[in-house]
């Protein structure tokens, strides 16, 4: 008891002192367990502790991962992506098991060990490459989904090539296997449903456990999870949804399909259920756990002396496998035509090896298709490529990502056609204003900086011009010199108030209507000179408040009038504070702001209050 308890202690600390580190310095999560699996590596030789089989137990967290993706992806949108899993994945693996192989037999290897080389070295590191993704917000990118459909191939491939390696078996490798397990005893006791069945009898069980899956998570879930919840115990809905994870995983590994690959599709029969998010809520821990203990395994499993041994070759050898991959997954993102930064997000993102790398590799050893020696060297590939994918991500972060988006910048527009009115930023906020214009019979000119937004507005046959309306030479080619009107409607605090300053320093009478983000940025723009500012929710949380007001059982007219009372009272205490505010000093920090707060707060309060009550008091009259 001890020992597991100093062991999860072990664990545990390294990954709550590395991960937290590592993200502030913004290498990510995944790269701080692997750096605290490195750092525990000599204490847990110490302690004698079998990293390998942690790791396998650690694998779960991949399922359940896999289970999670599939509640996010319907049948219809799976059925959208046929093209990417089938083209971009296919081509992958076999382009790139094909590129290993011939590298390895220039190198002397047999075409048998080579070919399982090449099938090894084709798969990427789900694991990785999904959390990343999940932690950067890329995963719904065209270059994040690109990936997903690689990466569910690749284990869908797995089931095939644990079938096909066996048969690639070294005939001196294979007997002298047989002799050491007969001096020994062993004998393989893994149960299997499959175990001693012909050809069809297996191809029977396995559509017969896949069909079961689907038919259980589409017709017993509901019923399950409903006679759960009568119960009214959250550990005992967590239990429920842990169970039937671990049931599919058992079904699939019984049947001889990828546990990862069960659970994904349970996962995509659920996705339309009610008890979805119920499910996402109870797995997601326990994913991030198994999943943060499986890095640091990685981690602690590199065999430093046979590393340092022959350093030069296990380096390069990672080197040239990650630089072949970006090759081969940069020439498909252009017969794919992935476009821009998402073609280097998808060749660099799946350029590693990946953990079923190391199954396929064990299973390949005990099969006496690849030597011990070669398979611990390329368990070592396997693990570096992996330790590396964080910094290909930092790559395309710090130093890719950037020159796509300069590159990525298209030319102002030349304005044609101007207006009295001017709207910059046609989003949330200025389209609106936009098309009550519009539908006015007035035709604002309306600038941009968002090509995606214009695109939009071009298909809907709405004029609008790309450009960035904070530059002074596109302002002028507006012609606000002639405008009645300017409506700032772009995004950025900061950014506005210096438009606004601008504008109203050079065309003092413009009449300027900004928009706000919060109270604080109503008086900067007050103090830059704007007097229509418009704060953004504030209508609608005045709209929810009279709602409120309504259900309690007050008439529409009473709530109207008090929402009224409110504004006016509001308004007047902005316009005390306004004149008193300093842009260059923080609002808690400004000795006059808060001497007229504290004036006129208490005023304030009761003159709302007893013309609150006297609204209020006309329903008991």
């Amino acid at each position: 008891m001890t020992d597991i308890l100093l062991l999860a202690f072990v664990f545990l600390i390294a990954g709550v002192i590395a991960v937290p580190i590592a993200s502030r310095l913004g290498l990510g999560s995944v790269l701080g367990y692997l750096i605290a699996g490195i750092a525990i590596s000599p204490l847990l030789t110490l302690l004698h502790v079998d990293v390998v089989s942690i790791q396998h137990f650690a694998e779960f967290g991949v399922v359940m991962m896999l289970f999670l993706v599939g509640l996010e992806l319907q049948p219809k949108m799976l059925w959208a992506m046929r093209a990417k899993l089938l083209g971009l994945g296919g081509g992958q693996v076999v382009l790139t098991a094909a590129a290993v192989m011939a590298v390895a037999m220039g190198f002397g290897v047999t075409w048998t060990v080579a070919l399982t080389i090449g099938l090894v070295m084709a798969l990427s590191s789900t694991a990785i490459v999904l959390q990343t993704l999940t932690e950067k917000g890329l995963i719904k990118s065209d270059g994040g989904q690109s990936s997903f459909s690689v990466l569910l191939f690749q284990d869908i491939a797995v089931i095939a090539m644990m079938a096909l390696v066996p048969l690639l078996a070294l005939p001196e490798l294979s007997e002298a296997l047989a002799h050491a397990a007969s001096e020994s005893g062993e004998h393989d006791a893994a149960m299997s449903l499959v175990e001693g069945l012909p050809g069809w009898g297996v191809a029977l069980v396995t559509l017969g456990a896949v069909a079961f899956v689907i038919a259980a998570g589409a017709l017993l879930t509901g019923p399950i999870f409903r006679f759960i919840a009568a119960a009214q115990l959250r550990e005992l809905f967590v239990a429920t949804a842990l169970m039937m994870v671990i049931g599919i995983a058992l079904l699939m590994s019984l049947v001889g399909l990828s546990p990862a690959l069960g659970t994904f599709l349970a996962g995509v029969v659920l996705a339309n259920s009610e008890y979805r998010h119920e499910l996402e809520s109870d797995i997601e821990p326990f994913k991030g756990l198994l999943l943060g203990l499986f890095f640091m395994t990685v981690g602690a499993a590199i065999n430093f002396g046979l590393l340092f041994d022959n350093l030069l070759t296990i380096v390069g050898l990672t080197l040239g496998l990650i630089i072949l991959k970006v090759v081969v997954l940069y020439v498909l993102g252009i017969i794919f035509k992935i476009k821009g930064s998402d073609r280097w997000l998808f060749s660099l993102g799946l350029a590693q090896a990946g953990e079923f790398g190391f199954v396929l590799l064990t299973f390949a050893v005990t099969n006496a298709v690849i030597p011990v020696d070669l398979s611990d060297k390329l368990l070592l590939v396997v693990a570096l490529s992996m330790l590396l994918t964080p910094a290909l991500f930092i790559l395309f972060d710090r130093i890719i990502l950037p020159r796509y988006a300069n590159q990525e910048k298209r030319e102002m527009d030349d304005i044609t056609e101007t207006s009295d009115i001017i709207i910059a930023g046609h989003g949330r906020v200025g389209g609106i204003v936009s098309r009550i214009l519009r539908g006015g019979g007035i035709s604002p000119t309306v600038i941009d900086f968002s090509s995606k937004q214009l695109e939009m507005l071009k298909a809907f046959d709405v004029q609008a011009y790309f450009g960035d309306a904070t530059r002074p030479d596109l302002l002028h080619a507006a012609g606000i010199a002639e405008a009645k009107l300017f409506i700032i409607a772009i995004d950025g605090k900061d950014q506005i108030t210096e438009l606004t300053k601008y504008v109203h320093h050079h065309y003092p009478e413009l009449h300027i209507v900004a928009r706000a983000v919060d109270r604080g940025h109503v008086y900067d723009l007050w103090a830059a000179g704007c007097r229509d500012i418009i704060r953004d929710t504030y209508d609608s949380s005045l709209r929810m408040g009279r709602s409120a007001i309504e259900a309690l059982g007050y008439s529409r007219d009473q709530s109207e009038r008090m929402i009224e009372t409110y504004k006016e009272m509001d308004q007047r205490s902005m316009l005390l504070m306004a004149e008193h505010h300093d842009p260059d000093t923080p609002m808690h920090k400004n000795e006059a702001v808060l001497a007229q707060f504290n004036e006129t707060r208490g005023e304030w309060e009761d003159e709302l209050m007893v013309r609150m009550e006297t609204i209020m008091a006309e329903k008991r009259g």
